[in-house]
């Protein structure tokens, strides 16, 4: 197996049929394949070892698409960084990595002046934007010259190096191979009911697995790539309307914000066929709605991680409903994906019983190698065997995969676990909140108490007392929050859209050793 098995299948398949679409920039499949080959061609002329790293800092775009195939073509490996970084955090992946060829767009080449000298062992930076070319650059298309044929790697050599964490250290690069990548790839195109007629938009930022699950699952069926630099819903909807796009994947929050949008009805949206989603919780209230706007639309729900490139589960469209006998069904993140095994197990790595909260589990052919350069996280994480997530949550006895929470996000109050997603899904339907977080803030006689973090709609208040009185109504009083911050401004998010809990947190623990979980 080889990452670009599935470029050579597309333009062999539909050779002269769109394979790229950004802007007014038009590929056809036979274009593509040989764009990645002359461009693998610069890259060995440049010097790319084998097994050599390359790193990208960019917004989407069709060049960063084949960016991801000639790197692993030419036997080099890609090391995508999140856009939303800081240039101390960015050169630490550099250094880390051992990147020799940094890419980076208009967007980001001003943050080269805050990295001079710190570039690590970069000795090549390519620019891969449409501006003028900065001093000290090569142009990306002046690497386009002679091709080659592809470099056939091993199963286990490694196809990309993608960092993940940070937020409480220093981030962890997983290390993804050939074989990582395309098996991911072919569990997806079942998952996600990919077919030859897929126009799939590349909404969510492409340095994250979420949405760079799909890039060599649309390869490999000779779909169609259709790039949009970041989200915004505007142009969202006029790409989706203009290229008939059918596929695509969107975190919560960006669904969010179109189905907020007051002109969505203004859009033909009519070849939308699969929203995929996924990243954190889907509130109830917001996929009622979604399903009401686009009806026509098929919503799957995805849950994976960059450690397993990133598919572990997904969840059938017949069952993202919130009404009739599979009404039930749309809480959970689903099966597991057709060539993943997963468990729930407990502190012990015994897997538990049915409907018992422990730790999900996961092996197969798409889990990671290890974490570069960190041997004992890989032991730690790999141990016996089976990745171990961090998630909590359950089976039931259909293989229906359930997330209560993240281990870490769990919060131990009076000695009762309390699940973080339980307490923001009830507080979601409550009339009037856009956004809400709840946390763990420190309590000197419960350990920890139940804190909650709400962003009302616009144009609407709220108050604490009203969020607390309507999630007595819900749950239990000790799930309850405590306290409640009517937060006037936008959460802290990560670049895939996640809120960034952590940064909730640490006003309120700052100076102490947080002593629970």
């Amino acid at each position: 197996m080889y990452v670009t098995q599935g470029l050579r299948r597309a333009a062999q398949i539909k050779p002269t049929a769109p394979g790229t679409i950004f802007r007014d920039r038009r590929h056809t499949w036979r274009e593509v394949e040989d764009r990645v080959a002359r461009f693998a061609g610069g890259l060995l002329r440049l010097g790319l070892s084998k097994g050599g790293r390359a790193a990208i800092l960019a917004l989407n775009s069709d060049r960063y698409f084949e960016y991801l195939l000639a790197v692993t073509r030419a036997g080099g490996a890609v090391v995508p960084i999140n856009t939303r970084l800081a240039a101390p955090e960015v050169q630490y992946i550099l250094e880390d990595s051992g990147a020799e060829i940094l890419f980076i767009d208009d967007r980001f080449a001003p943050v080269l002046d805050a990295l001079k000298g710190r570039l690590g062992s970069v000795r090549e930076i390519i620019h891969l934007g449409d501006g003028p070319l900065p001093s000290g650059m090569r142009a990306y298309e002046s690497l386009l010259s002679s091709p080659i044929a592809d470099v056939i790697n091993g199963d286990v050599d490694i196809a990309g190096i993608f960092y993940t964490g940070g937020t409480t250290g220093k981030a962890k690069g997983a290390m993804l191979s050939h074989r990582n990548l395309v098996m991911n790839a072919a569990n997806v195109i079942v998952a996600f009911g990919y077919d030859a007629d897929s126009v799939y938009l590349h909404a969510g930022p492409m340095f994250h697995l979420a949405d760079g699950a799909s890039t060599l699952a649309i390869t490999a069926v000779g779909g169609v790539h259709a790039f949009i630099p970041a989200f915004d819903p505007a142009n969202f909807l006029e790409t989706v309307q203009r290229e008939r796009v059918t596929h695509t994947l969107l975190v919560p929050t960006m669904i969010n914000m179109l189905m907020n949008f007051p002109k969505i009805s203004d859009y033909d949206l009519s070849s939308l066929r699969r929203i995929t989603y996924g990243a954190s919780p889907m509130p109830d209230v917001l996929l009622r709605k979604a399903i009401e706007t686009l009806p026509d639309v098929r919503f799957v729900h995805a849950y994976g991680m960059t450690e397993a490139a990133p598919l572990v589960t997904a969840l059938d469209p017949r069952y993202s409903t919130l009404d009739g006998p599979d009404a039930g069904r749309s809480k959970s993140c689903g099966q597991a994906a057709h060539m993943v095994d997963v468990r729930i197990a407990d502190a012990h790595d015994q897997e538990v019983p049915r409907g018992t909260v422990g730790e999900i589990q996961v092996r197969g052919s798409n889990i990671m190698l290890g974490y570069w350069n960190k041997p004992e996280l890989t032991e730690q994480a790999l141990r016996g065997g089976w990745y171990h997530s961090g998630d909590g949550g359950y089976m039931d006895e259909e293989g229906f995969v359930y997330i209560v929470d993240r281990l870490k996000d769990m919060i131990i109050t009076g000695g009762e676990n309390v699940y973080s997603a339980e307490v923001e899904n009830a507080i979601s339907v409550l009339d009037g909140v856009a956004e809400v977080a709840v946390i763990g803030i420190p309590d000197d006689t419960w350990g920890e108490a139940v804190h909650a973090v709400v962003v009302p709609r616009v144009g609407k208040s709220l108050t604490p007392e009203e969020v607390i009185a309507h999630c007595q109504t819900l749950i239990a009083g000790y799930k309850c929050p405590r306290s409640v911050e009517i937060r006037n401004e936008p959460m802290p998010l990560s670049g895939v859209g996640k809120i960034l809990k952590t940064v909730l947190r640490d006003p309120y623990w700052a100076g102490r050793a947080k002593q629970v979980n």
